[in-house]
């Protein structure tokens, strides 16, 4: 599969941009007459040149001509960058997409779930939100997504790869269909997601100077250590390391750091809480903690292994995602939110 016939100069232009302004902007193709003219080979501008133009600006380079927007800009490094959140209409997804644009950014919401997405976009703010139907785990849904985010934003700073989903079984029991869904939606899709938003990240970087983006997993402390009864899940969170390790070592050239954040159970969000699949439900039925008879025997059971004694937030990882943007020198981590149920060792 290629996008060479999707292609534009937005990734490029932006780039020169975040290097001449050192700040996040929106670029977006427009109709209006242009006020300058940078010619269509924008590898040979130097960047500097654009260093004092005032912003919004329309600029042609070549046949195509672009709005150059400042977005708002606030003290934290993360503030008006351009970010996209999978899994983004509920859930961690949610939570994030809601932190995200409280400080400033403008967001992608995500989802398979496009009423969830356009929902949740209207929640937040049309104006700073965007939302997108994607399947993550197939390429030509992701690669349709990329192209999206070229066109109304001429690129990005920061895809949170979120979108998850569990499903408990016994090693002994679980059907194989199961087993690759899991892999499927947890590994192979953080493969596609860093396959094509980093080509879009690679193309802006050929311009962008120092400026740095983030591809972030949201992984799991079932990427830290294995799970009983979970195995499909821990499996596939434990690979979506190794892809972050390797895919940071590949990357860095590009300007993009690639880390993983190990949150712990978020116990009120739809994966643990809903009443059909969720985990509550998932493990009661698979008989995971010994003895339990209810759904709170379950919650109780879990919440009694974290020292904090109780579940992780959305805040809790929107704070982590704030110190790997504000971070500059740390690449292939992955980085426990865990109330201390899991350590570093």
């Amino acid at each position: 599969m290629t996008k060479d016939t999707t292609m534009t100069n937005a990734p490029l232009l932006r780039g020169l941009f975040l290097n001449a302004l050192s700040r996040p902007v929106i670029v977006r193709q427009t109709d209006q007459p242009a006020t300058l003219e940078l010619g269509a080979d924008l590898l040979s501008v130097d960047a500097q040149t654009l260093k004092d133009v005032e912003l919004p600006v329309v600029v042609s380079t070549g046949e195509e001509t672009y709005e150059v927007i400042a977005t708002k800009r606030g003290e934290r490094e993360i503030s008006g960058r351009v970010a996209l959140v999978t899994g983004g209409a509920q859930g961690f997804g949610a939570e994030i997409a809601k932190g995200l644009v409280e400080q400033g950014c403008f967001v992608y919401i995500a989802d398979l779930n496009a009423e969830g997405a356009l929902a949740k976009s209207k929640e937040l703010g049309s104006e700073t939100t965007h939302p997108i139907t994607v399947n993550v785990a197939d390429e030509e849904s992701v690669a349709a997504m990329s192209e999206e985010i070229e066109r109304i934003t001429g690129g990005i700073d920061l895809v949170v790869s979120n979108a998850g989903i569990v499903r408990a079984g016994s090693v002994l029991e679980q059907d194989a269909s199961a087993f690759r869904l899991s892999t499927d939606i947890n590994y192979v899709a953080f493969f596609l997601v860093t396959k094509h938003l980093g080509g879009v990240l690679s193309r802006q970087h050929a311009t962008s100077g120092a400026w740095l983006t983030d591809i972030i997993q949201i992984n799991s402390k079932s990427g830290l250590v294995g799970s009983n009864k979970n195995a499909a899940y821990a499996g596939s969170k434990f690979g979506g390391i190794g892809l972050v390790q390797s895919f940071a070592l590949e990357l860095v050239e590009h300007g993009v750091k690639v880390n993983a954040i190990c949150p712990g159970n978020f116990y009120d969000g739809p994966l643990w809480s809903d009443p059909e699949r969720g985990l509550f439900v998932q493990y009661l039925k698979s008989g995971k903690v010994p003895g339990a008879k209810t759904v709170a025997d379950v919650k109780e059971f879990y919440e009694a292994k974290v020292p904090m004694r109780r579940g992780a937030s959305g805040i809790d990882v929107l704070r982590a995602i704030y110190y790997i943007v504000e971070q500059a020198y740390e690449t292939g981590q992955a980085l426990p939110v865990t109330g201390g149920q899991v350590m570093m060792n």
